[in-house]
């Protein structure tokens, strides 16, 4: 696909075909909570002047399956966006719910699979169908200076969106990698453990490990 293409590629339909498993996990799901959103989450925050992208790995069954919007609806979210206000990402006051009026300043939101998937894993086929997306919002922000890729599964996927190899680009948390994409100057990839709850209860992820993460985003924005 051209750059344009991807551009216009904004996110999947609400119908998207293109995982059989994931539709049928989908449609399963809107018969039993017909009131939930049950869709492809589309990604949210500053469509233009995103300096941030920040990519997930997949929407949460109660989470952003139940809501519509990224990381709202279970823990993952408080903390993700908890810290985001402290570092001036964000304004109003986070509610778990899309209507709460927070918007995000700067700042952009995805996931690599843009449909929930059964147990919360994404199969390697259905996140390589999905990488189409995220290739388009990576061509879309002209702004984009960093991205941060939440999990092992998100940082494979933001490698291969933009053509390298996974060899030369290792995921550890608190990396700082350099990345090639199709704008004209190099994007950074800053790699973090997945913000969710098992992490976090498990001594994985803590707040201030993940706080030391996006204090050194602000430092690579300023530069």
């Amino acid at each position: 696909m051209t750059v344009r293409d991807l551009a216009e590629a904004r996110a999947p339909a609400a119908d998207c075909p293109l995982c059989p498993r994931l539709a049928e996990f989908r449609d399963a799901a809107r018969r039993k909570e017909p009131s939930w959103f049950n869709s492809p989450v589309p990604s949210w925050g500053d469509d233009v002047g995103a300096r941030l992208l920040i990519v997930g790995l997949a929407p949460g069954l109660r989470g952003a399956n139940r809501t519509g919007r990224p990381f709202t609806g279970d823990y993952a979210g408080v903390l993700l966006y908890d810290t985001l206000a402290r570092h001036g990402f964000t304004t109003g006051t986070f509610a778990a719910d899309p209507d709460d009026g927070l918007q995000l300043v700067g700042c952009r939101i995805t996931n690599a699979v843009r449909c929930v998937p059964p147990q919360n894993k994404p199969l390697p086929a259905e996140i390589t169908q999905c990488r189409t997306f995220l290739e388009a919002e990576i061509a879309r922000l002209h702004r984009l200076a960093c991205i941060v890729a939440l999990g092992r599964v998100a940082h494979e996927a933001v490698v291969r969106a933009c053509g390298q190899r996974l060899a030369l680009v290792p995921f550890r948390h608190g990396a700082i990698h350099q990345l090639a994409t199709v704008h004209a100057k190099p994007v950074n990839l800053v790699d973090s453990y997945h913000c969710s709850r098992y992490n976090t209860n498990t001594g994985v992820l803590t707040p201030v490990m993940f706080d030391q993460v996006f204090a050194s985003i602000r430092t690579l924005l300023a530069k």
